[in-house]
């Protein structure tokens, strides 16, 4: 075969070096391009942070290697605050590299392409917890976890629950019932139900007394005779929350003697007064922050405004709940 004039090769040399001045390269300058980026990024990475369309699962698997330590979030300890009392801890994060690696080979490639890496976290749990702290009172969950406690105090009537469970149901919801004694000994089947329906049953003392003019001996049996009602109903408790948010050190001491920690509630609703029930949605829209807990009673009041408030807690990025939920340190999973 005859080879081309050095006239030529200088032609075809001098004709590319004009296409690469100019850019126009075409579909094969477009491939010289990626390749050029290709060689140039680190394995299984390209500009941008983008998956590159080629990228093989072990190619993935050294990248999340890579990026692993940026997914960490450090955890926070439970404390005690001076205005608040006891604030509960809040799990951070970290990245599972193997378990992310197995979930990047069993996908599909196309699904990786568009998801990017499927980080798999294992939780870092607070150093210092709730359990932890000495007995104080809790009036509110870490501020650093999305969630809302619908706390539900029942000392009286029935006539409202049913709809309110309803709702729940309906919203898949679960809140926290805390019971009067009294009333419970006379709603058993009902408070089975609330049971069974998902929701958690807490202590609301015998009586509904004012704790804090009571004497020590009488406050032990408030709180231990509905007790005793909420264990043989097969209910866990771990709170007491004192009627009409009235209580002394005596109380809390007596309380964390019996395994249960006192709580309160970082926003009233007042319902009892029979407020509109946009007046109750609006409060809660305006005021409901992360870790918020919120006090209702079964009024016809909150009945009606419980649909909204449940909505109201949801756009503003919260997860509506037990006390329970909200206040352990488990982690939420966001976008972040």
């Amino acid at each position: 075969m005859k080879r081309p004039s050095p006239v030529v090769c200088a032609g075809v040399i001098v004709c590319f070096a004009a296409m690469l001045a100019l850019g126009k390269w075409g579909p094969v300058g477009a491939f010289v391009d990626a390749v050029r980026e290709r060689i140039a990024a680190p394995p299984g990475a390209m500009p941008g942070g983008a998956v590159p369309v080629f990228a093989a699962p072990e190619d993935l698997c050294e990248r999340a290697a890579r990026e692993a330590p940026a997914q960490r979030i450090e955890p926070v300890d439970a404390r005690i605050d001076p205005v608040w009392k006891a604030i509960p801890g809040y799990d951070g994060r970290e990245a599972d590299v193997e378990a992310t690696c197995a979930r990047i080979r069993s996908m599909e490639k196309d699904a990786v392409l568009k998801a990017g890496i499927p980080w798999v976290y294992r939780p870092i749990h607070p150093s210092v917890g709730l359990e932890d702290l000495p007995p104080a009172p809790v009036y509110r969950g870490n501020p650093a976890k999305p969630a809302a406690a619908l706390m539900i105090n029942v000392a009286w009537g029935d006539e409202h629950l049913p709809a309110m469970l309803n709702t729940l149901e309906e919203e898949g919801v679960a809140a926290t019932f805390f019971l009067d004694g009294t009333w419970l000994s006379k709603h058993r089947d009902m408070a089975a139900d609330i049971l069974a329906r998902g929701h958690e049953l807490s202590n609301h003392a015998w009586s509904h007394p004012m704790m804090s003019r009571l004497p020590e001996s009488r406050q032990r049996e408030e709180i231990a005779g509905t007790e005793a009602l909420l264990k043989e109903l097969g209910a866990k408790n771990l709170w007491f929350a004192p009627p009409s948010g009235d209580y002394d050190v005596r109380t809390v001491r007596i309380a964390h003697s019996m395994g249960l920690r006192t709580v309160l509630w970082t926003l009233d609703t007042i319902d009892w007064k029979n407020p509109p029930p946009d007046a109750v949605v609006q409060k809660v829209a305006r005021r409901a922050e992360p870790g918020v807990l919120i006090l209702m009673h079964p009024t016809d009041s909150a009945k009606r405004a419980l649909p909204g408030v449940i909505r109201a807690l949801r756009e503003k990025g919260l997860v509506p709940g037990t006390v329970s939920h909200t206040l352990s340190s488990e982690r939420i999973a966001t976008a972040s």
